[in-house]
């Protein structure tokens, strides 16, 4: 910046800062990145503030919507263990393996510190 014009202070925190005498990445012009990479760069950061302005609001409902989907479908797996009838017990016998790998979350998420299966133990 010439030191002929006089800058408002609150104008310098706007202008680009120089770190070891040179302007950042995006300010110089020996920036060696071919223009495929500049295209890509920039798509990404466009991608990024779409993400943001667009998704972002709607990510925590979506998420919470998701895990009382999750959690539904869990007690159902294990519901007849734990004394509810479930008409397709045999075919949440075949998920129970899969299963038992969320079962220690699950659990704690629902509020109860031991395990509610009298045949399983994992905590």
């Amino acid at each position: 910046m010439p030191e002929a014009v006089a800058v408002v202070p609150w104008v310098r925190k706007l202008l680009p800062t120089r770190v070891n005498n040179r302007l950042p990445v995006s300010m110089n012009d020996d920036d060696t990145r071919s223009i495929p990479e500049k295209l890509r760069d920039g798509w990404h950061t466009f991608n990024e503030i779409y993400d943001g302005v667009f998704f972002a609001p709607y990510r925590s409902a979506v998420a919470r919507e998701r895990r009382d989907k999750e959690e539904l479908f869990m007690l159902l797996c294990f519901s007849d263990m734990i004394g509810i009838p479930n008409p397709v017990n045999y075919y949440t016998l075949e998920l129970l393996p899969y299963m038992y790998e969320k079962f220690h979350e699950w659990h704690l998420r629902q509020g109860m510190d031991h395990s509610p299966l009298d045949g399983f133990k994992c905590c």
